[in-house]
């Protein structure tokens, strides 16, 4: 199925052949015909799919072939989304797929001075895109009102929830429009989630691509079992491969990304952090140079990497092993993009391993134990029963460099020095 099928109106259909948009994600194919018919609906895709898309056209096309002729502008369609880099996305997505079509979207988010924000609203908007607690601190200023909205947005629910912001959520409804269109995305449908759009959507269809369980098979895992204090050698030591010219970092906490941040500097590594404690225009700098590869790391809180968004993207390393399972299917999600292949590896400390053992039980696969280890944990974990067929694997070579053989604590500083022999590493059991 092409773009060009699914009943898509000239002026977005040539901003999509502009971006060489061709063939449509399967949730795009399944969710631009229900939106189209005005069907509520409640999506469930892996990070990575084109959500975004799926949502933002259809929206742009029914508010295209339903304007009106009023003079101001009233705010007919809202998108209400965690994080500050993902409201910035989809705003961005909103312009690109709607450029032909004269509408109008602003996006609204805290940690930055309102007045803006306030100017844009005041000047008049079709689509507004918006982090829960800034939008009901300009409704309360009386900045904006909720009853004209046509078609409500509730993009990663799970996260939304995971955040605190369910009561938020819930006030924003009360002041939504009895008749209105809604749609539910997300990566992740546990039964809070589903049990809140029981009671918001109306006779909804469902679309699920990619069960939560799944992980991409354009993904290749690892696992490294080492102690806590010498994850950041195994980083640094790993970093020391030039093949890999980027690379997301996920720590558990803001705390602990700027410590990472920190040690990979002083390692001579090119790093910068992005967490909620930062601020939005050094949230904004940081990704930005990331994506233009003049920062080589990038170091991530997961509530922050919510909004980070790159093709290219070969490798995601999970410092910290996250506690809830579907949390790793959704940040390996990061990589292996649109058939591209990516690397995931993982650093297991002692008191992480059950968290492994969860996520190992959700995908219904043993994550294969990288070979060669300069840093293994001192208590070595049983191995798993059911070994991972790794003989279809390719094995990903990081080049000639120096190779650790113990856990010296300064290796770290010593990373980058050329005078060693060098020694070719393998990541995966050689078959």
């Amino acid at each position: 199925m092409k773009f060009n099928e699914l009943n898509l109106i000239e002026p977005i259909l040539r901003a999509l052949q502009q971006e060489g948009y061709d063939t449509p994600t399967p949730i795009q194919q399944q969710a631009i015909p229900i939106v189209l018919k005005g069907r509520d609906l409640m999506g469930c895709a892996q990070t990575g799919t084109g959500k975004t898309c799926a949502f933002a056209v259809p929206i742009l096309q029914n508010l295209y072939n339903n304007r009106a002729n009023e003079k101001r502008r009233k705010i007919r369609c809202l998108v209400v989304t965690p994080t500050r880099e993902l409201a910035i996305q989809i705003q961005e997505s909103f312009e690109t797929y709607g450029r032909h079509t004269g509408l109008k979207s602003v996006v609204i988010f805290g940690g930055v001075g309102q007045k803006p924000q306030t100017d844009a609203i005041q000047r008049g908007t079709d689509i507004l895109i918006a982090t829960p607690g800034r939008l009901l601190d300009l409704m309360n200023q009386g900045f904006i009102t909720l009853r004209d909205i046509e078609y409500f947005v509730l993009d990663e629910a799970d996260r939304m929830l995971d955040m605190g912001f369910v009561h938020d959520v819930k006030k924003i409804i009360k002041a939504l429009p009895h008749r209105r269109q809604s749609l539910f995305f997300s990566a992740t449908m546990p039964a809070e989630i589903v049990s809140l759009a029981n009671t918001i959507l109306s006779n909804p269809e469902s679309v699920s691509v990619t069960p939560v369980s799944s992980t991409a098979d354009t993904v290749q895992q690892f696992l490294y079992h080492t102690d806590k204090n010498n994850k950041i050698n195994l980083l640094t030591d790993i970093l020391q491969d030039r093949n890999i010219e980027t690379a997301l970092v996920f720590t558990r906490t803001k705390h602990g990304a700027d410590k990472v941040v920190r040690m990979l500097i002083k390692a001579g590594i090119r790093s910068e952090a992005i967490h909620g404690n930062k601020g939005q225009s050094a949230r904004q700098r940081a990704l930005s140079n990331f994506k233009d590869k003049n920062t080589r790391v990038l170091v991530a809180t997961d509530i922050a990497a919510r909004g980070i968004d790159i093709d290219e993207l070969a490798w995601v390393i999970n410092y910290d092993i996250p506690n809830i399972p579907e949390t790793y299917v959704h940040r390996i999600g990061r990589t292996g993009r649109a058939g591209a292949s990516g690397t995931a590896l993982s650093f297991c400390e002692q008191e992480e391993r059950p968290y492994i053992r969860d996520i190992e039980k959700l995908i219904r696969k043993s994550i294969p134990l990288a070979e060669n280890n300069p840093f293994p944990a001192s208590s070595a974990p049983a191995q798993a029963t059911t070994q991972p067929n790794t003989a279809s694997q390719s094995k990903p070579s990081h080049g000639d460099r120096n190779r650790p053989r113990n856990g010296n604590s300064n290796q770290g500083n010593a990373a980058g020095r050329g005078d060693a022999k060098p020694r070719r590493k393998w990541y995966g059991k050689r078959s």
